[in-house]
């Protein structure tokens, strides 16, 4: 057993990795997000990292004497080799420039020890001899897609690598946005001249039923604030791949139909729209990220690495259902709560204000007037307590045919609302509470403005 070979590893590296957390803080900012515990082979310097993203998570300093501090609180200082090996890691790494290189070998063999446990669970499938071959097929497929799901990390890119991809083009990445915006404009005048613009530190949960055009609303935004105010935006799509997100903001800017962007039927004039749209969002700050599953600690992590690169003023979130809890808590319920509270301390940390999309709840559909209310936010937790403004998405044209309409409404009065969105802004911490209405052009996905009076609430 001597020669027994043992599993791709590299505990160089790790202990690089370790060693440049403990000289200079900040590095863990560019591997938390994609450096797992689980992915070193020394069980103590699994032990050691694990120290070190619990006082990441919490907030403090990452140093040989607060890490000894959180792995003697933990009762696995002297496992760990004690202060003596804390010592050693940070002799043997001169500077921190190299993190990301050392994790990502750290990484990579990971992954080939995930491989081949993968093969012999493969291996141990096809001794069993089952008669169903779909079904074996089907796991050892799954055994390898597990390894390839751990394995991918994305990161936010600029929307113009976006863009180049989507039309095969490469794209430069843009410049950082010099000096500080007071406050974001949504560029939707009735909305700003109630909000006075998104205000750094805010948490704005922007809520609605589906394909009332929340995500679409989210969007715009984006857009006019990285058009109009050349403000740098960190859009997080839990939802939509970027390809999605990039076909929706060119049918919003050309206004060629989304469907026709969509499948790539249109017209060469349809095509010299989508050309020149591309060319304006081109020159956006707005960068993407549209990794399927995350935690707020890998947002976190994520938005405060572009934050020191590019100073973004305004972070969207689409959408907070589908953020991943930690696993500790009892209920669902008691992790939005949590994630809530993490992302307005994001916002306050980074000083920017935070967009977080949010589903509402069935009992909307329950009501007679459909129109939804601060209770109705689904599996609500604290989101109400820890958001600055919450607005809703509402259409009548949604739930009202213009026959029905026209029953109980006096057509001359009271028009058929085809295209009017409600924006109703259920709760403001620092502002009046109210309604507004803008124009949703379904064909294309955007909201545009209305010239209509406000309607402040009493």
């Amino acid at each position: 057993m001597a020669n027994e070979k043992l599993p791709p590893h590299d505990i160089e590296a790790e202990e690089a990795v370790i060693g440049s957390l403990l000289i200079d803080p900040d590095a863990i900012l560019k591997i938390a997000a994609s450096l797992k515990p689980e992915d070193f082979f020394s069980e103590t310097n699994r032990i050691i990292y694990k120290a070190c993203l619990s006082l990441y998570q919490r907030n403090e300093a990452i140093n040989q004497i607060t890490v000894a501090h959180e792995l003697m609180r933990e009762d696995k200082l002297e496992q760990t080799g004690g202060a003596a090996f804390l010592s050693h890691l940070i002799s043997n790494v001169p500077t921190s420039l190299h993190v990301e290189y050392y994790a990502q070998i750290v990484s990579n063999t990971a992954v080939m020890r995930r491989l081949i446990a993968a093969a012999e669970q493969i291996k141990a499938l096809g001794y069993e001899a089952s008669p169903d071959i779909e079904a074996c097929l089907n796991k050892a497929e799954d055994f390898l897609f597990q390894v390839r799901m751990k394995r991918e990390t994305r990161d936010f890119v600029p929307i113009r690598d976006a863009l180049g991809q989507y039309f095969e083009e490469a794209g430069a990445p843009t410049a950082s946005q010099e000096g500080q915006i007071p406050h974001i404009l949504t560029g939707f005048a009735a909305l700003d001249d109630f909000l006075g613009g998104l205000q750094r530190s805010d948490l704005i949960i922007l809520a609605a039923r589906p394909s009332m055009g929340k995500t679409s609303l989210a969007l715009n935004i984006a857009r006019n604030a990285a058009i109009n105010q050349k403000a740098c935006i960190a859009f997080c799509s839990l939802e939509m791949s970027r390809e999605a997100v990039v076909q929706r903001l060119l049918a919003s800017e050309s206004g060629v139909d989304s469907r026709k962007v969509r499948l790539g039927r249109f017209s060469e004039q349809d095509e010299i729209k989508i050309m020149e749209a591309s060319g304006i969002l081109s020159e956006a700050l707005i960068y993407i990220d549209d990794s399927p599953q995350l935690r707020c600690l890998d947002i976190r992590s994520k938005v405060r690495r572009l934050h020191f690169e590019h100073n973004i003023d305004l972070i969207i979130i689409d959408y907070l259902q589908l953020i991943q809890g930690n696993g500790r808590s009892e209920t669902r319920v008691q992790e939005i709560s949590k994630i809530t509270r993490d992302l307005k301390t994001l916002a306050r940390e980074l000083n920017v204000p935070v967009l977080a999309v949010s589903q509402l709840s069935r009992a909307v559909e329950w009501r007679a007037s459909h129109i939804p209310q601060l209770s109705d936010l689904r599996e609500s937790g604290s989101i109400e307590q820890d958001a600055d403004i919450v607005l809703f998405v509402y259409r009548d044209d949604m739930y009202f045919s213009r026959e029905e309409w026209s029953k109980v409404h006096d057509i001359e009065k009271e028009p058929y609302p085809s295209g009017i969105a409600d924006i109703i802004i259920a709760k403001h911490r620092n502002g009046p509470l109210g309604q507004l209405k803008l124009r949703f052009l379904g064909r294309t996905a955007k909201f545009a403005n209305l010239e209509a009076e406000l309607t402040s609430a009493s």
